[in-house]
Protein backbone atom coordinates (compact mmCIF):
# COMPACT_ATOMS: atom_id res chain seq x y z
CA UNK A 1 0.00 0.00 0.00
CA UNK A 2 1.30 3.72 -0.83
CA UNK A 3 2.45 5.46 2.09
CA UNK A 4 -0.04 8.68 1.28
CA UNK A 5 -3.06 5.78 1.43
CA UNK A 6 -2.19 5.01 4.43
CA UNK A 7 -1.69 8.36 6.14
CA UNK A 8 -4.95 9.33 4.87
CA UNK A 9 -6.68 6.25 7.04
CA UNK A 10 -4.81 7.37 9.67
CA UNK A 11 -6.55 10.76 8.98
CA UNK A 12 -9.58 9.02 9.02
CA UNK A 13 -8.51 7.41 12.22
CA UNK A 14 -7.68 10.13 14.03
CA UNK A 15 -10.27 12.16 12.79
CA UNK A 16 -12.86 9.53 13.88
CA UNK A 17 -11.19 8.73 17.20
CA UNK A 18 -11.19 12.82 18.13
CA UNK A 19 -15.19 13.07 17.23
CA UNK A 20 -16.23 9.74 19.35
CA UNK A 21 -14.78 11.50 22.34
CA UNK A 22 -15.62 14.45 21.81
CA UNK A 23 -19.30 13.89 21.47
CA UNK A 24 -18.35 10.94 23.93
CA UNK A 25 -17.72 14.13 26.82
CA UNK A 26 -20.58 15.68 25.81
CA UNK A 27 -18.74 18.58 23.88
CA UNK A 28 -20.94 21.33 22.43
CA UNK A 29 -22.08 21.13 18.79
CA UNK A 30 -21.75 25.45 18.20
CA UNK A 31 -17.96 24.46 19.57
CA UNK A 32 -17.15 22.22 17.00
CA UNK A 33 -18.92 24.40 14.10
CA UNK A 34 -16.66 27.29 16.08
CA UNK A 35 -13.60 25.56 16.20
CA UNK A 36 -13.36 22.86 13.74
CA UNK A 37 -11.49 25.82 10.81
CA UNK A 38 -9.60 27.79 13.21
CA UNK A 39 -6.19 25.78 12.59
CA UNK A 40 -6.52 27.06 9.30
CA UNK A 41 -5.63 30.56 10.59
CA UNK A 42 -2.00 29.16 10.74
CA UNK A 43 -2.19 30.38 6.81
CA UNK A 44 -2.32 33.93 7.48
CA UNK A 45 1.92 33.34 7.72
CA UNK A 46 1.65 33.06 4.29
CA UNK A 47 1.47 36.41 4.13
CA UNK A 48 5.08 37.31 5.70
CA UNK A 49 6.84 34.51 2.75
CA UNK A 50 6.53 31.19 2.04
CA UNK A 51 9.40 29.97 4.71
CA UNK A 52 7.41 31.41 7.70
CA UNK A 53 4.07 30.47 6.15
CA UNK A 54 5.06 26.59 6.00
CA UNK A 55 6.34 26.91 9.27
CA UNK A 56 3.17 28.26 10.99
CA UNK A 57 1.16 25.89 8.96
CA UNK A 58 3.25 22.62 9.90
CA UNK A 59 3.66 24.30 13.78
CA UNK A 60 -0.29 23.60 13.95
CA UNK A 61 -1.12 21.15 11.66
CA UNK A 62 0.92 18.45 13.78
CA UNK A 63 -0.47 15.97 16.31
CA UNK A 64 2.12 17.31 18.49
CA UNK A 65 0.28 20.64 20.02
CA UNK A 66 -3.11 18.94 20.38
CA UNK A 67 -1.89 16.16 22.21
CA UNK A 68 -0.29 18.57 24.70
CA UNK A 69 -3.10 20.50 25.36
CA UNK A 70 -4.79 17.31 25.88
CA UNK A 71 -2.29 15.62 28.27
CA UNK A 72 -2.95 19.02 30.05
CA UNK A 73 -6.49 18.72 29.94
CA UNK A 74 -6.71 15.52 31.33
CA UNK A 75 -3.94 16.37 34.25
CA UNK A 76 -5.73 19.41 35.10
CA UNK A 77 -9.25 17.96 34.88
CA UNK A 78 -10.19 20.40 32.08
CA UNK A 79 -12.75 19.62 29.90
CA UNK A 80 -12.42 22.62 27.92
CA UNK A 81 -8.86 21.96 26.92
CA UNK A 82 -10.09 18.33 26.35
CA UNK A 83 -12.53 19.30 23.86
CA UNK A 84 -10.42 22.06 22.21
CA UNK A 85 -7.42 19.47 21.56
CA UNK A 86 -9.85 16.73 20.12
CA UNK A 87 -11.36 19.75 17.41
CA UNK A 88 -8.01 20.66 16.49
CA UNK A 89 -6.74 16.74 15.90
CA UNK A 90 -9.91 15.97 14.14
CA UNK A 91 -8.96 18.52 12.03
CA UNK A 92 -5.79 17.70 11.53
CA UNK A 93 -6.82 13.99 10.71
CA UNK A 94 -9.59 15.46 8.02
CA UNK A 95 -7.03 17.50 6.54
CA UNK A 96 -4.92 13.79 6.21
CA UNK A 97 -7.94 12.66 4.71
CA UNK A 98 -8.97 14.93 1.96
CA UNK A 99 -4.58 15.30 1.20
CA UNK A 100 -3.73 18.36 2.54
CA UNK A 101 -0.43 17.61 4.24
CA UNK A 102 2.45 19.33 5.69
CA UNK A 103 3.94 21.77 3.60
CA UNK A 104 7.43 22.67 2.04
CA UNK A 105 9.31 25.70 1.59
CA UNK A 106 9.18 25.71 -2.17
CA UNK A 107 5.03 26.39 -2.19
CA UNK A 108 1.79 25.98 -0.54
CA UNK A 109 0.38 22.89 -2.81
CA UNK A 110 4.34 21.43 -2.08
CA UNK A 111 3.22 19.17 0.87
CA UNK A 112 4.37 15.39 2.18
CA UNK A 113 1.01 13.94 1.01
CA UNK A 114 1.03 15.74 -2.40
CA UNK A 115 1.90 13.87 -5.91
CA UNK A 116 5.09 16.13 -6.49
CA UNK A 117 8.26 14.80 -5.07
CA UNK A 118 10.07 15.93 -2.48
CA UNK A 119 12.18 18.77 -2.53
CA UNK A 120 15.77 16.92 -2.26
CA UNK A 121 18.05 19.92 -2.99
CA UNK A 122 18.77 20.51 0.62
CA UNK A 123 19.51 16.66 1.26
CA UNK A 124 21.99 16.89 -2.12
CA UNK A 125 23.88 20.03 -1.74
CA UNK A 126 27.73 19.38 -0.61
CA UNK A 127 29.05 21.45 2.81
CA UNK A 128 32.24 22.30 1.21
Amino acid sequence: MEPRTLLRIEGLAALGIALGSYFTLDGPIWMLVVLALSPDLSMIGYLAGPRFGSLSYNIVHTYTLPLVLGAFGFWADSRIALLIALIWAGHIGADRVFGYGLKFESGFTDTHLSTQSAPLEPFTKSDR
